[in-house]
């Protein structure tokens, strides 16, 4: 499979270059600049990201680029183009002030490939505190903005080029063409990195792979898990065994629901009403990254003795995609711990299981695309992300199954208005939380002292960055309205328009 790798220094943007590739149907890889593999004859390019370092530090981040300098097409974006001009004698110096924000680049040559149909004049994104004041011999100026005299170069003895701005991120309005003609009209790639290729490849290497053992999977009711769950039957049938633990903090009648959608495809599914353990663990703690030790725990205690009674299991499947591994693979190292509870960490080692992850290679709106060509229902396949530990995180301080029925009710009148006026596919994730407080209110003839509720609702593309939605002013009045109207308990509604980062999506 044709590809091309990306070399990591540690940028922000760098997960967003291969997803760019990806929209383009070119396969890629992220790998840190100090662990990229050894080249096959399968990599067609390389592109080298930016990073928050400078490469004038001690200890910018380098990479020994001579075994691929004039054999392979190199490019490289901000920190990228400068390690290639201060490598081959060029010269980079801090600029009189950061470069950070929307600038007009005017391409001077317009026969080169990179810029073939690019318009002589359009808007970029930079973001660098370093300049290229000298190039290196034997390179030429392509393109400028007005403060960046070097903002795009290649040399003349091989196919390199650096450019300063970012062509990945949107602001950067011509970016998708320069990095088309980087990978297709320079590289040669075929753009056949589809979802029918993808579940023809991922099939047959799966079959091969497993042979004729049992496969374990925790559904979640979440789009991974139950598109891996549809590959992984495609490819070995009723050996596929699935286990739906209900942790009691799901949405309202999901557990039934989600597990009535798995039987009508075909899955071999056994459901597990675990929430009475849930409860009595939980009961009384109110630290979050408490909460979610102990739902990781049961989760896996739970799913343990249920796996327990399928005869010659050898494998534990789960639905880790492609974040998940470029995140544990950092630059840095594994990425900060921000949160537990990630899949079903600690059932291989307690189980003996090999593990299977056939969805490690997609981004989330990949893995989207391939329930689609599998032909999986849009309502399993355009559901919003859900937390792993549930409701759980979404009830601030301590869980009752008071609070969570509440909530449930609170969140099902939320996602049921979101899907009748339209919004719900709009949106990338949305759900409402419980608040520790109580607020005075007014109902009938009577003063209230109840709880406050808080609805969420963002857009995202992957979840690592969002911002708040602009819901319609009469729908959150509507909204409001209905849940103090039918949730006994609640007297108070208010609208979180607060944007990640800072905030984080969840409130815990």
């Amino acid at each position: 499979m044709e590809k091309i790798y990306i070399v990591d220094f540690g940028s922000q943007y760098t997960q967003l270059i291969a997803r760019r590739l990806r929209e383009l149907n070119v396969y890629c890889e992220i790998h840190p600049f100090n662990k990229v593999p050894e080249l096959d004859e399968e990599v067609k390019g390389i592109i080298l990201s930016g990073s928050p370092a400078s490469v004038r530090d001690a200890n910018a981040p380098q990479i020994d680029l001579a075994p691929v300098f004039g054999k392979l097409p190199i490019l490289g974006i901000c920190y990228g183009a400068q390690y290639l001009a201060q490598t081959y004698g060029g010269e980079v110096l801090p600029s009189p002030s950061r470069e950070y924000g929307r600038a007009i680049l005017i391409i001077k040559d317009k026969e080169d490939v990179l810029f073939q149909n690019v318009r002589t004049e359009s808007q970029v994104w930079m973001s660098h505190g370093d300049t290229i004041q000298k190039l290196p011999n034997e390179t030429r100026v392509l393109a400028s903005t007005s403060d960046v005299r070097n903002a795009a170069f290649r040399f003349d003895n091989a196919p390199v080029w650096g450019i300063q701005f970012h062509p990945e991120v949107y602001h950067t309005e011509q970016g998708m063409l320069i990095l088309q003609n980087f990978v297709v009209s320079v590289c040669g790639c075929k753009q056949d990195w589809t979802p029918d290729n993808f579940v023809e490849q991922t099939v047959a290497q799966l079959k091969k792979t497993i042979g004729d053992d049992n496969v374990i999977l925790g559904l979640s009711g979440g789009v991974d898990s139950s598109v891996a769950a549809i590959l992984l039957k495609k490819a070995i049938g009723d050996r596929l065994h699935c286990i739906f633990v209900d942790s009691g903090l799901l949405r309202y009648n999901e557990f039934e629901e989600v597990l009535a959608s798995y039987k009508n495809l075909g899955l071999n599914v056994i459901g597990v009403d675990a929430s009475e353990r849930f409860y009595n663990d939980l009961k009384g703690v109110t630290e979050p990254e408490e909460k979610r030790k102990i739902i990781g725990r049961d989760f896996v205690e739970t799913f343990n003795e249920a796996a327990a009674k399928i005869p010659n299991a050898r494998w534990l499947a789960q639905g880790t995609i492609y974040p998940d591994v470029v995140e544990s693979a950092s630059v840095s190292g594994p990425a900060a711990k921000i949160k537990s509870h990630h899949n079903v960490g600690g059932l291989p080692e307690k189980m003996h299981l090999k593990v299977v992850e056939p969805l490690r290679l997609l981004f989330k709106d990949e893995v989207r695309r391939v329930g689609k060509s599998l032909g999986m229902p849009q309502s399993l396949i355009g559901r919003h992300p859900f937390p792993g530990p549930g409701l759980a995180i979404r009830i601030i301080g301590d869980i009752t199954p008071e609070k969570v029925h509440i909530l449930q009710q609170v969140d099902k009148i939320f996602i049921d208005n979101l899907k009748r006026a339209d919004l719900y596919d709009k949106v990338w994730q949305a759900g409402a939380i419980l608040l520790p407080v109580q607020s005075v209110g007014v109902m009938g003839d009577e003063r209230t002292y109840e709880r406050c509720v808080a609805l969420r609702a963002v857009s995202s593309v992957d979840g690592m960055t969002a911002d708040w939605v602009h819901l319609p002013y009469d729908f959150l009045a509507q909204t409001s309205n209905e849940i103090i109207n039918k949730v006994k308990g609640v007297n108070r509604v208010v609208y979180d328009i607060s944007s990640k980062p800072p905030a984080t999506i969840e409130w815990e």
